[in-house]
């Protein structure tokens, strides 16, 4: 079966199994995990913060970033689509007592002067805005790279009205591979960022967020009140260094396997593909093919492709490091012959 749901889908690599086996391990609650320590220290030079803390996943590095920058009734701006927003069960209203404030963006990018107008005055009776969340690569906009000026316009922005801007990261590092612009300069941007191992970079399970010492230190209060504090945790760190030590650069090759796999279901009757293909999501309108998602979806794992539901007659494809180059032709074969 070739599985193109999603990024998230990869096992890990020999290298991180063994890393797993001889990882020197502590009690990462008491500090004594030294893996765990290295992989914080490795992120944190990454993505040039003061300190960064690992944590079970992306969406709990974001909610811990969002409990740790806001208090209850505060408010947030995001972009309409962004993941916090739709896919983390309302967790900032839920957990933070946060409400959120969406901007329909552009690919993603919210308008400078529309997050302006959105930050609250000092009026009684609004929410304060305590927070800017952005998300780059924008997954809802298929991978979409974040402009870095536009990063800068809004973090300006921010700063000028003592409001903190949180990046969720979960797939910075292919933005960075497929614009040539490093970590760290996206990350001069934000307060806080998360980015996810578990993902493109192919480790078992885990992300990273960082900022500045303050933040680390309210962010581990937090993640402990969320059962996020771990013991022996250098067992599924080590696999994560073992990524940012081998799996960054690598990245450009599951782009170049989706711009080949968007140019030939481009090429399929029925199919259009809705999104610039600059990372590793394509987005494929399914419509005139008569099918439904649901329908489109069985009829190619019926021929050994597994791909996601994006709504309705959407449809998603993540290429990753367990998809090869003679996978992407094997999966046009496959739903040419699906189509016919």
């Amino acid at each position: 079966m070739i599985d193109l749901r999603s990024d998230t889908v990869t096992k890990p690599s020999t290298e991180m199994r063994k890393a797993a086996y001889e990882a020197e391990v502590g009690d990462d609650v008491y500090g004594e995990d030294v893996t765990v320590k290295k992989l914080e220290e490795m992120a944190a030079e990454h993505l040039g913060k003061e300190a960064a803390l690992f944590v079970t996943s992306g969406t709990q590095g974001n909610q811990i970033a969002v409990l740790t920058h806001c208090k209850p009734g505060d408010e947030l701006i995001l972009e309409a689509n962004a993941h916090i927003y739709l896919y983390e069960g309302a967790a900032v209203s839920a957990l933070a007592g946060v409400q959120s404030r969406p901007i329909q963006g552009i690919r993603g990018a919210m308008d400078p002067h529309e997050v302006k107008q959105a930050i609250r005055a000092d009026d009684i009776h609004f929410p304060e805005t305590s927070l800017i969340c952005l998300e780059n690569t924008h997954n809802k906009a298929g991978g979409a790279v974040l402009p870095l000026e536009n990063m800068k316009e809004i973090y300006h922005i921010a700063q000028e009205s003592n409001v903190a801007v949180h990046l969720d990261g979960a797939r910075l590092f292919n933005a960075a591979v497929a614009s040539g612009i490093s970590v760290k300069a996206y990350a001069e941007f934000t307060d806080t960022v998360q980015f996810c191992l578990s993902k493109g970079l192919g480790a078992p399970v885990g992300s990273v967020i960082a900022g500045d010492h303050t933040f680390i230190k309210h962010a581990k209060k937090w993640r402990k009140r969320l059962g996020g504090g771990l013991r022996q945790a250098g067992i599924i760190a080590a696999p994560g260094i073992t990524a940012l030590e081998h799996n960054i650069e690598r990245l450009a090759e599951d782009h170049a396997n989706a711009k080949i796999l968007a140019e030939g279901l481009a090429n399929i009757k029925g199919l259009k593909v809705i999104n610039e293909i600059e990372t590793n999501i394509i987005l494929v309108d399914v419509t005139e093919t008569g099918l439904s998602e649901a329908g489109f979806l069985e009829a190619i794992k019926e021929k050994g492709v597994l791909a996601g539901s994006y709504g309705t007659n959407f449809v998603r494809f993540v290429t990753h490091l367990n998809v090869s180059k003679e996978d992407i032709q094997t999966t046009l074969q496959k739903i040419t012959q699906t189509l016919v």
